[in-house]
C-alpha cells in the first residue's frame, strides 16, 4: 500500500511550468563568466525552466576540482537577475543549506551520497524546517528505496511541501554500459509507494556519455516521470568535472526536439476500451499463473518430504543446473528475455529449496 505525503504539485511552486520540468546548467560552476554565459544560452530555450550549478562538489577522493564554494551563490544571484530563470543548487549538510537559503536560491537538491545517511538528511530538514523552500531528493547509491522515501518522509515532516524525487541511478557493482545502473524497478517501486510524489530523471548521471542521454532521457518519459535534470556547459571539453556527460546548450535544444513526451491517459475512447480489454486479458492469465505455481509449490513440498524420508539433500545442484539450462533454452524458443527467465527460476528455485529445508527441520 501506498502512502500519500502531503505534498504540493510542481505547478504551484513553478507557475510557468507547461512542459515536462527540465532543470539545466553545468555539472559545477566554475568562474561567472562560465555561468552566466552558459545560462544565458539555456535561457533562449523556452523549455527550460531551472538553472542548475555545483558549487559545494566534495569528491570521492581529494585532489579533484571540489567547487567554488560559497561565490557561486552570487553568480547564481546574477544568473536570475539577468536572465529570470529560477536557480538551484547541490547541498551536502546543513551549513550548504544554511547559506543557499539565505542567498535566495529557488531549488535545493540533496545528492546521493547525503541521501544515503538520514543523519544528514534530518539536519539539512532541521534547517529549512519552516520554510516554503523546494527540495528535491536524488535516490541513494545503493537501490534502497525505503532510505529513499525515509529521506522524503524526513522533509515533508519538517513541513516541506515542495518535494521532488529524482532519479539519477546506482553504483554498478559491476561494468556496465552506463555509469551508473539505472535499475528502473525501484522508481517504480518508489512510484508505487509514494503515488503522489513528482519524479524526474538525471540522465546524465546515469549515462555518464554524451551519446547514451537521449535513450536514457526518452526512456524516462516513457517510464512516466515528471521531467529532466540534465547537465549543460558552454564547452563541455573544457569542464572541471564530469566532461564527458555534459551537452552544450544548442546540443540539449537539440535532444529535446527528438524527445517523445507521453502522456499519463489518453481522451480516446477506442484506446481505453481496447487497453481494459487486453489489461483483463492479463489478468486472466496472472490468475492462471498463480494457480500453476501453486500446484508446482505443493510438488515441491512432496519432493520435499520425500526427500526427509530417504535422508537426501534438499538442494541438489545437478538437477538445478540441468533445470535452469532448460528453463533458459525454452525461455529463447518461447520469445522470452533470457535475464528474466533466469530471475524468475532463481526465485522458484530458491523458494522451493527453502520450503523444503522447513520441512525436514521439522520434526
Amino acid at each position: 500500500m501506498g502512502i500519500e505525503l502531503d505534498i504540493r504539485p510542481m505547478k504551484d511552486w513553478l507557475p510557468q511550468l507547461d512542459n515536462p520540468l527540465l532543470i539545466s546548467g553545468p555539472c559545477s560552476l566554475e568562474t561567472e563568466e562560465q555561468t552566466l554565459e552558459t545560462a544565458h544560452q539555456l535561457a533562449k530555450d523556452k523549455r527550460v525552466f531551472v538553472f542548475r550549478g555545483g558549487v559545494w562538489k566534495p569528491r570521492t577522493r581529494p585532489g579533484s576540482f571540489e567547487g567554488v564554494g560559497s561565490i557561486g551563490l552570487k553568480w547564481l544571484q546574477q544568473v536570475k537577475k539577468e536572465t529570470g530563470l529560477p536557480v538551484g543548487t547541490e547541498v551536502a549538510n546543513a551549513q550548504h543549506t544554511e547559506e543557499a537559503l539565505n542567498a535566495g536560491l529557488d531549488v535545493l537538491w540533496i545528492g546521493a551520497r547525503s541521501t544515503a545517511s538520514p543523519f544528514v538528511v534530518q539536519e539539512i530538514a532541521d534547517v529549512v524546517k519552516g520554510t516554503d523552500a523546494v527540495i528535491m531528493v536524488k535516490n541513494p547509491v545503493n537501490p534502497d528505496v525505503q532510505l529513499w522515501m525515509g529521506a522524503l518522509e524526513r522533509l515533508n515532516q519538517a513541513g516541506i511541501k515542495n518535494l521532488v524525487g529524482i532519479h539519477r541511478g546506482f553504483t554498478p557493482f559491476r561494468e556496465t554500459k552506463y555509469r551508473n545502473y539505472p535499475n528502473w524497478k525501484t522508481f517504480i517501486e518508489l512510484r508505487r509507494l509514494l503515488p503522489n510524489l513528482p519524479v524526474i530523471c538525471d540522465p546524465s548521471h546515469i549515462a555518464g556519455k554524451r551519446e547514451y542521454l537521449q535513450e536514457v532521457s526518452q526512456k524516462a518519459f516513457d517510464m512516466g516521470m515528471e521531467g529532466l535534470m540534465i547537465e549543460s556547459h558552454r564547452d563541455p571539453s573544457c569542464a572541471l568535472s564530469d566532461k564527458e556527460q555534459q551537452i552544450t546548450p544548442a546540443e540539449l535544444g537539440k535532444l529535446l526536439d527528438k524527445l517523445i513526451i507521453r502522456q499519463a491517459s489518453s481522451d480516446n475512447k477506442q484506446f481505453e476500451n481496447q487497453l481494459e480489454l487486453m489489461r483483463n486479458r492479463i489478468d486472466a492469465l496472472d490468475a492462471e499463473l498463480m494457480e500453476v505455481l501453486s500446484s508446482r509449490m505443493e510438488i515441491a513440498r512432496e519432493i520435499g518430504r520425500y526427500k526427509k524420508e530417504n535422508n537426501v539433500t534438499a538442494l541438489q545442484i545437478n538437477r538445478w543446473t540441468e533445470l535452469m539450462n532448460n528453463r533458459i533454452n525454452l525461455g529463447e524458443k518461447l520469445n522470452l528475455n533470457r535475464t528474466f527467465v533466469q530471475i524468475l527460476f532463481q526465485l522458484i528455485h530458491e523458494d522451493s529449496v527453502r520450503m523444503q529445508t522447513e520441512i525436514m527441520d521439522k520434526d
